[in-house]
């Protein structure tokens, strides 16, 4: 069982890169679903799929590569854990290598990235740094 099951959903995926392969599989849950929604949205990933596998749902991220070799996603970085939570404001909401990146926020209007959330005032705890 997995404590932090956000931080093994970014290590797949940054692993997956590394390893050059096409896709990855994990466990899925509505808050993974979400963050693959906006990976695919900013450009991130190719795609996503959920499907059923028993009673249990498997989540397929499509991994996008800009060359051969080279992973859209550079780096990928969890910033809010269970154990410390880190919640910004809107207006303390600071940008990913001056915007080259994002950072996914957890907000009451669902996930946002720093930029939309910025835009609509809204804040919330951030999870994880892409760029």
């Amino acid at each position: 069982m997995y404590t932090d099951t956000i931080a093994d959903m970014l290590t797949r995926l940054r692993n997956a890169g590394k390893a050059d392969h096409q896709t990855v599989e994990m466990p899925s849950s509505k808050l993974k679903v979400e963050l693959a929604k906006v990976l695919k949205e900013e450009g991130y990933i190719i795609d996503y799929k959920v499907r059923e596998e028993g009673k249990f749902k498997i989540l397929t991220l499509d991994v996008k590569y800009e060359s051969e070799k080279q992973p859209v996603i550079r780096k990928i970085q969890r910033v809010s854990k269970p154990g410390l939570r880190i919640y910004k404001k809107a207006k303390n909401l600071q940008k990913v290598l001056d915007g080259l990146g994002i950072s996914i926020i957890s907000t009451s209007k669902g996930l946002l990235t720093d930029r939309k959330a910025r835009k609509e005032n809204i804040g919330g705890e951030v999870l994880c740094y892409v760029w």
